[in-house]
């Protein structure tokens, strides 16, 4: 059924198509830019949709059960703005639209996440959204086999263009959504025919339905400017098992004569002439931001449209199982189970009393499996490297015949597997986590950059951390990245340096709510080197002391993960020559740096004093810590291929560097 038989919406549906429109031109036409092709050659498309098949109430934009609604191709965001100041989202109001692309306006150049504005995820890097779109789709199947239909019942749209589908995460996520069947997720392809250069001619020559069909897709061709067509064809994908691509041939910038279907109908300039020749083309009297009361009516009787559906809803909702409700709103608000604090400290106060070198990865696999028992929330994603990175232990893996499995095998596709997590963080209800190797970091930096945009919680798992991986050489030792996320705003990067800390490194992700948080571990064996498993998570502080020196500190030697180890005997080598050094492990810069500053000194020891930086990975960053002239024991280039230990000697990174080069900086400050 399309509308709720209380809502009858009559209007002439080309006067609600034309307020899209000059809406859109008018917002244009006062922030002096943006991009009309979308929302002048989607208008028809974006009406059917709202108008008869969208499940939404703007009175309650949160409402858990509504359809999920993302404009991939958010170059074009006056449509989705015009789409909610129309259908009466109180965010997006006129004087907002007004307001467009300036500075502080919920309507920016951009869509940029804010569900209680009806923007879903931010998108405008192209192939982001889609991506996020089916992780969003996969969250409402494994949230529907653990509540029920009564309580999860809805669908995810992705209005997508071109360059979307010529992005390679694009085809990520066409060919994953095809294996897993997620027929719940509906792909609306703006099939212009123009990119920003031109015609899309100039790139591709393959049939892209095509590319959809074979990868299991059911799909449906259809005029985008034939808006009855279109709903049609929106029942179509709605009764179909397959996920859905609607392929609607449109003219881009529909309506501007002197640039629809041209390259210019992209982002061209327009002019007020230009709104007046579309005025006459389509008989439209409203002057700038003025909707005529019959089209204004009309779209907010399709804003009301949802408002029965959300009643009975709640109805069903309050009269389910208190225990099963409970639940449920929990998953939603993101709360954490009873028992996942429990359940981490068990894993840390296991770490503790174990004196057996462990692989961190391996000891990663242990908290987020704990974390997993402890709560249903937690949906694991690997990108093809279950065996290695073991965070699959108990699960079952999330296939098209079992939806409450919370394993992902996501391929080979990393950028896919981050673009999802960013979707499944910002449906709600579960808690991504996603698996690789650190070196490959760079397949998903993208998506990391936009849940780091969106300050969503995903925890990002990366194993393979440094040259200790040894023989697989230079294209797997990642000297690298470490310092690029930590450069990345409202990313938390924690490198922990045995067992203890990387218990305590889940016990931070697991609570952290306002950004994705990285975390980074070795694939080889350290030694352990804290018992303390009960009480204060030292992490928690971002760096702290180890081990103080025997009197008063001469040098401080700072390290992070495995190199903690090394800073341990290299304390032991200068003692033996009389040199009193303090052992600092610093897992996470981002939270040293929210310390106060009395406690920071504490830990970094004196103003002026020596510091030795220890780091399997290059320098960029630790003069923060160190000052500029301050040494440091790690990584001037790329690796390469031998023993773990022999490339530890190779490039100077051993206890007895490190003493070396704090005694030599001691006699030059003496």
């Amino acid at each position: 059924m399309k509308n709720p038989p209380s809502i009858r919406i009559n209007a002439d549906p080309a006067r609600m198509v034309a307020a899209i429109r000059f809406l859109s031109v008018d917002a244009i036409l006062e922030a002096g830019e943006g991009h009309q092709g979308v929302p002048l050659g989607m208008a028809e498309i974006a009406t059917a949709l709202y108008r008869d098949h969208l499940r939404f109430d703007p009175q309650d934009p949160l409402w858990p059960d509504r359809d999920r609604f993302v404009l991939s191709n958010g170059h074009g965001s006056m449509l989705l703005y015009a789409l909610l100041c129309l259908t009466g989202y109180e965010k997006i109001s006129l004087d907002e639209v007004k307001r467009f692309r300036r500075l502080g306006s919920h309507c920016a150049g951009h869509p940029e996440h804010d569900p209680v504005a009806g923007i879903e995820t931010t998108t405008g890097p192209l192939g982001q959204g889609i991506a996020n779109a089916v992780g969003m789709a996969i969250a409402e199947e494994n949230l529907r086999a653990r509540f029920g239909a009564d309580l999860v019942d809805h669908r995810t749209w992705a209005f997508v263009g071109d360059g979307c589908l010529q992005e390679g995460v694009g085809q990520e996520a066409i060919s994953l959504a095809g294996h897993l069947k997620l027929g719940r997720l509906t792909f609306v392809w703006d099939d212009n025919r123009i990119t920003d250069d031109g015609s899309t001619e100039l790139s591709i020559s393959e049939n892209v339905a095509e590319r959809f069909r074979v990868a299991g897709w059911h799909v449906i061709e259809v005029d985008g400017h034939d808006l009855e067509a279109v709903s049609l064809a929106f029942d179509a994908a709605k009764a179909d098992p397959r996920p859905s691509l609607v392929a609607c041939r449109t003219i881009i910038a529909r309506g501007i004569a002197r640039l629809q279907g041209r390259r210019g109908g992209h982002s061209a300039p327009l002019f007020p002439e230009d709104r007046a020749a579309m005025a006459e083309m389509f008989g439209w009297e409203g002057g700038r931001f003025e909707i005529p009361t019959d089209a204004a009516e009309a779209w907010r009787a399709a804003g009301r449209r949802g408002a029965e559906e959300r009643a009975a809803w709640r109805r069903r909702l309050e009269a389910s199982d208190p225990a099963v409700r409970e639940e449920f709103l929990r998953s939603l608000d993101g709360r954490p189970t009873a028992g996942e604090a429990a359940a981490l400290a068990g894993v840390r106060e296991a770490a503790a009393g174990s004196t057996v070198p462990a692989a961190l990865i391996l000891s990663s696999g242990d908290a987020a499996a704990a974390l997993c028992t402890a709560s249903a929330d937690v949906i694991v994603g690997c990108a093809d490297l279950e065996a290695p990175t073991n965070h699959k232990r108990g699960l079952a893996a999330f296939t098209a015949e079992d939806r409450a499995g919370r394993y992902v095998h996501c391929g080979v596709r990393e950028h896919l597997m981050a673009a999802l997590s960013n979707g499944i963080a910002a449906h709600g209800g579960a808690r991504p986590v996603a698996v690789t190797y650190l070196a490959f970091a760079d397949y998903q930096r993208a998506a990391m950059r936009m849940a780091a945009l969106m300050k969503l919680p995903v925890t990002f798992v990366f194993s393979h951390d440094s040259i200790g991986i040894g023989r697989n050489g230079p294209t797997h030792q990642p000297v690298e990245i470490i310092a690029s996320l930590r450069a990345m705003p409202y990313m938390t990067v924690i490198r922990p340096a045995d067992a203890v800390e990387a218990a305590e490194a889940w016990e931070i992700a697991a609570t952290h709510r306002d950004g994705p948080v990285s975390l980074i571990f070795a694939r080889q064996s350290v030694p352990p080197l804290r018992r303390d498993g009960a009480g204060e998570n030292r992490t928690r502080c971002g760096a702290y002391v180890l081990l103080e020196a025997e009197g008063e500190r001469d040098v401080t030697l700072l390290a992070t993960g495995s190199e903690v180890t090394i800073a341990v005997e290299a304390r032991a080598l200068l003692a033996a020559r009389g040199i009193r050094a303090a052992v600092v492990s610093m897992p996470c810069w981002n939270l040293f740096e929210r310390q106060d500053a009395g406690y920071r000194a504490s830990v970094l020891g004196p103003e002026g004093g020596v510091r030795v930086g220890i780091e399997a990975a290059t320098k960029f960053g630790w003069e923060r810590w160190l000052g500029f002239d301050g040494p440091f024991i790690g990584m001037t280039g790329f690796g390469a291929s031998g023993p773990a230990d022999e490339l530890y000697r190779h490039f100077g990174i051993t206890p007895e560097a490190a003493a070396d080069a704090a005694e030599a900086a001691l006699s030059t400050r003496r």
